[in-house]
């Protein structure tokens, strides 16, 4: 029961994360042109939100949602900046290879994630992460090992699944409602992206 209880918890605090940080961050980003892709860092502690980020690809590139977050982290003062093991990474979107070796080499041990790879194919037109999984290192989709010497990769909507009732279908709800603020900036996105410079829009 403790365990089930501190993973509603969990589950809890990263919802809301996306609702009330990531999710105001990146309506303001897609409306500069940058994709749809945001993360934070919330403390293993006592769930609390340590920063919040979301993809600024206009500036940079590589400056996807997670790679964005931990450019911001590692400008923190080195007193302010916990300690990368003390924290959750939170991706609003299964991470890309790039995004994947940047939250390794920044020594966090785990992320928790909310769409797929396959979503982002399928439900936002950006094929990118399973082209260049399947180009460059001839995975196919979700080829690669989620629980591994570095971190534990988990899938926000399959750990609901996992839930038992009342709490399954109320965070089923609070998850729909996410999804359908995705598909409008998703439209968002795919309406202004010709405008922007992004290499691989």
């Amino acid at each position: 029961m403790g365990q089930q209880h501190e993973m509603l918890g969990l589950l809890e605090a990263l919802l809301t994360t996306m609702e009330h940080g990531i999710i105001p961050a990146t309506e303001a980003g897609v409306a500069a042109g940058n994709k749809i892709f945001g993360a934070a860092l919330i403390r293993k502690s006592d769930l609390s939100l340590v920063l919040v980020e979301t993809n600024n690809e206009t500036e940079n590139p590589l400056w996807h949602g997670e790679v964005h977050t931990l450019k911001r982290f590692y400008e923190m003062a080195g007193r302010e900046r916990p300690d990368s093991r003390d924290l959750i990474f939170l991706s609003t979107h299964e991470p890309c290879s790039m995004c994947l070796s940047a939250i390794t080499w920044a020594g966090f041990d785990n992320f928790y994630y909310f769409f797929s790879h396959e979503d982002s194919r399928d439900n936002f037109s950006i094929p990118h992460d399973l082209k260049i999984l399947k180009e460059v290192f001839t995975l196919e989709p979700g080829g690669y090992n989620k629980a591994n010497a570095f971190w534990k990769g988990q899938s926000i909507t399959d750990l609901i699944t996992g839930l038992p009732e009342p709490d399954r279908g109320r965070l089923e709800q609070r998850a729909e409602a996410i999804s359908r603020k995705y598909a409008e900036l998703s439209a968002a996105y795919q309406d202004g992206k010709a405008n922007n410079a992004i290499p691989l829009n």
